[in-house]
C-alpha cells in the first residue's frame, strides 16, 4: 500500500510508483533498441563467437553475474566477526 507521507516530508519523483514503472519501461525499450541495432553494426572481431547476434550483451551480463557470485564467495572468506574491533 502507498501511504501518504507526513506533510513536512519532501517527496521525490522516484517515490511515485508510476514514475518507477515508466523508468523501467524506458530501460527495456532502450535495451531492445540496442540489441536491434546489433544487426546493423558490422563486426570485425578476431574470433568467430564475436560475430554471433547479441554476443557482447550476453557476455556482459554473464560477467556481471560472475562478479556478484565471486563477491558473495569472497565475503565468506574475508568477513570478520561483529565484535572484531572490540577485542
Amino acid at each position: 500500500m502507498d501511504h501518504p507521507p507526513p506533510p513536512d516530508e519532501k517527496r521525490y519523483w522516484l517515490d511515485k510508483p508510476g514514475n518507477v514503472t515508466l523508468l523501467v519501461r524506458i530501460f527495456y525499450v532502450l535495451c531492445a533498441v540496442v540489441i536491434a541495432l546489433d544487426v546493423f553494426v558490422p563486426k570485425h572481431g578476431p574470433f568467430a563467437i564475436e560475430h554471433v547476434f547479441g554476443f557482447y550483451g550476453f557476455y556482459g551480463f554473464a560477467a556481471c553475474v560472475a562478479l556478484v557470485l565471486i563477491a558473495k564467495a569472497l565475503r565468506k572468506v574475508l568477513m570478520r566477526a561483529e565484535d572484531y574491533y572490540d577485542r
